[in-house]
């Protein structure tokens, strides 16, 4: 308990800073203008919605391989989580390319391929609401959780590989556009972001997981019951 209140804790106060960096401390961008401080929000949720996918097909994995019940509530957890965030990398990718671009969406490599990444999210969860339970569900889900943990690099890597709208990678091993972070105000308001980012998403999985716990249970109670009855 004390882990998760230092979670709340550590998540609204860094929240908080973000917020006063993004918009009363960092400069403007010359060339974008104020719909530049959406990517400080972007970047961490393009980050963390690739993470998820990769979390969920590991964690995936291992149940099968184990049959251990702590790593498909884990990856179960994890693709509840993910689907938001990758939710949100579309809804801001979208009115950051509308405000900068002029458009809302293009069918090019980096957004296609981030859409990919939504549909398997949103296909993971249907298999495991739908699909026969036990561990023909999680083996099936498993699956598209593979495809997921692909495209997850596919993404990170569409605008090196292709010619598209989305602006180069300025953040990461591969960054080619260093000149659109040389501002150290705007590079510390990133990383900052990102950690802020990372430690909500860390409060939100370990809440949700509890949670899922105590549901396993009581889906195994309820199992129990039943085969006595």
């Amino acid at each position: 308990m004390l882990v998760r209140n230092g979670l709340l804790v550590a998540s609204a106060a860094l929240m908080l800073v973000t917020l006063y960096m993004v918009f009363l401390w960092v400069p403007t961008e010359l060339n974008l203008g104020v719909s530049q401080r959406i990517f400080y929000f972007h970047v961490p949720l393009g980050w963390l919605g690739m993470l998820s996918i990769i979390v969920v097909a590991v964690a995936s994995i291992v149940h099968l391989i184990s049959g251990s019940q702590w790593w498909d509530d884990l990856a179960y957890t994890t693709a509840e989580i993910g689907v938001i965030f990758a939710s949100l990398i579309l809804v801001t990718g979208v009115i950051w390319a509308r405000g900068d671009l002029g458009w809302w969406w293009t069918w090019d490599a980096k957004l296609t391929t981030t859409l990919v990444l939504w549909f398997i999210f949103i296909g993971y969860l249907m298999v495991r609401a739908y699909a026969p339970k036990g561990s023909q569900s999680a083996r099936f889900a498993s699956v598209i959780a593979l495809f997921g943990a692909i495209d997850a690099p596919i993404i990170y890597m569409a605008t090196v590989w292709w010619s598209t709208a989305h602006p180069e990678l300025n953040v990461g091993p591969v960054a080619s556009d260093r000149d659109a972070i040389e501002s150290t105000k705007i590079y510390t308001t990133l990383l900052v972001a990102v950690l802020a980012f990372t430690v909500l998403y860390i409060h939100l999985l370990v809440e949700r997981f509890h949670l899922r716990r105590t549901e396993s249970a009581l889906d195994s109670l309820h199992q129990a019951f039943s085969t006595r009855l």
